[in-house]
């Protein structure tokens, strides 16, 4: 199953993709290792909060309260 990416994902995703960017053109590798291992973080949150929208969302629209928190 495909799901679309919220905005707030969407902005999670675009922070993770240009430090990728970023770790591509360091020369020091232990920079470039934790920028890595940032981005990857930036990339479950994006996952993490498309769910958590996409939740919320439903909710909304079926007319049920939902009180999760990302």
């Amino acid at each position: 199953m495909t799901m679309q990416m919220s905005r707030r994902g969407q902005e999670y995703l675009e922070t993770a993709q240009s430090l990728l960017r970023a770790a591509r053109t360091m020369t020091d590798a232990a920079v470039a290792a934790r920028l890595e291992m940032l981005a990857n973080d930036y990339q479950r949150r994006a996952e993490k909060a498309s769910t958590v929208d996409a939740a919320r969302s439903s909710s909304r629209s079926t007319g049920a309260g939902y009180e999760g928190h990302l």
